[in-house]
C-alpha cells in the first residue's frame, strides 16, 4: 500500500504564519504536524512508501524534514510545479498528478497535510480493506453540527455505507463530517482522472469527489474516536496546540 500527503496548499486563511512556510510543518506540542501522521502510517505497518505532495515554493522546507524522519519504507517527495496559490491544482489535481507521475498501481492511502487526530489508523485500514471493491472515507462526529458547514457532510446507511455527501452544506442536516482521509483501492485509481475530466472547476476539493464518486461506486464510511483538529484557520491551529495530545 502507499500513502500520499497532500501538502501543496498555501494556507491563505493562516497568513501571514504561512506566507512563506507550508502549513504541515508547522509545530503543534513540540513537532510538525506531518510528523504526526507520518507515526501513524508507520504505526499502521501496512505502508511501503510514503508520496509528499508540495510545491515548488515549499519543496525545499520538506527536503530538510526528510533528512529528519525515521522510516523502514521510502518517503518520495513530489513537487507539484505550482509557484503561487492562484496556480494551484487543488487537491484532487495533485492526487491524479502524483498518481500519473509515479505511476501508481497498489491501494491507496490519502491524508491531508494539515489534519492532526488521536485514533490509530489500523481500524480503518482493516475497515477498508474489507471493502476492496469499494472506496472508504475516514469521518468524525462533530459535537457542534452548526460546525460541520465547514466540511464534507454525511450520512450512513446500516452497513457502513455512505448514502449521502454533501460539500459544506448552508445547513447541515448531519454532525458526521470527512477528515481528510480516504482509501482508495487499486481498481478505483482511475476515477480519479476521470473527475478531472468530468469536474474541473471542482478540483480543489477531495469531498467533491467523494460526492461525485458515491454516485458511481459504493463508498464506505469508519467514524474515528478521540480528537481531531483540521488545521484551517488560526482558531484551529491555536485550539489544536493547547488540547492535541
Amino acid at each position: 500500500m502507499k500513502a500520499l500527503i497532500l501538502a501543496a496548499g498555501y494556507a491563505t486563511r493562516l497568513y501571514p504564519l504561512t506566507k512563506e512556510y507550508p502549513k504541515p510543518l508547522l509545530e503543534v506540542r513540540g513537532r510538525p504536524i506531518i510528523d504526526y501522521i507520518v507515526d501513524k502510517l508507520k504505526a499502521a505497518a501496512l505502508v511501503d512508501e510514503i508520496y509528499v505532495v508540495t510545491n515548488t515554493k515549499f519543496i525545499h522546507f520538506f527536503r530538510s524534514w526528510a533528512g529528519t524522519v525515521k522510516f523502514s519504507g521510502k518517503i518520495t517527495l513530489i513537487d507539484d510545479q505550482t509557484k503561487s496559490n492562484r496556480a494551484r491544482l487543488g487537491s484532487i489535481g495533485d492526487m491524479d498528478f502524483v498518481i500519473k507521475r509515479q505511476g501508481i498501481k497498489d491501494d491507496l492511502l490519502v491524508v491531508g497535510g494539515d489534519n492532526l487526530f488521536s485514533g490509530p489508523l489500523k481500524g480503518f485500514l482493516s475497515f477498508s480493506c474489507g471493502h476492496r471493491d469499494a472506496a472508504c472515507i475516514g469521518l468524525y462526529r462533530l459535537r457542534n453540527r452548526k460546525d460541520a458547514v465547514r466540511y464534507g457532510v454525511a450520512k450512513l446507511g446500516r452497513r457502513k455505507e455512505v448514502v449521502s455527501f454533501i460539500e459544506k452544506p448552508g445547513r447541515p442536516d448531519s454532525s458526521l463530517v470527512a477528515m481528510c482521509l480516504y482509501y482508495i483501492p487499486r481498481d478505483l485509481l482511475n476515477s480519479v482522472s476521470q473527475y478531472m475530466r468530468d469536474k474541473k472547476e471542482e478540483a480543489d476539493t477531495t469531498g467533491g469527489y467523494i460526492a461525485w464518486l458515491k454516485m458511481k461506486v459504493k463508498v464506505y464510511g469508519y467514524v474515528f474516536k478521540g480528537s481531531w483538529f483540521d488545521i484551517g484557520d488560526y482558531k484551529y491551529l491555536n485550539a489544536a496546540k493547547e488540547k492535541f495530545a
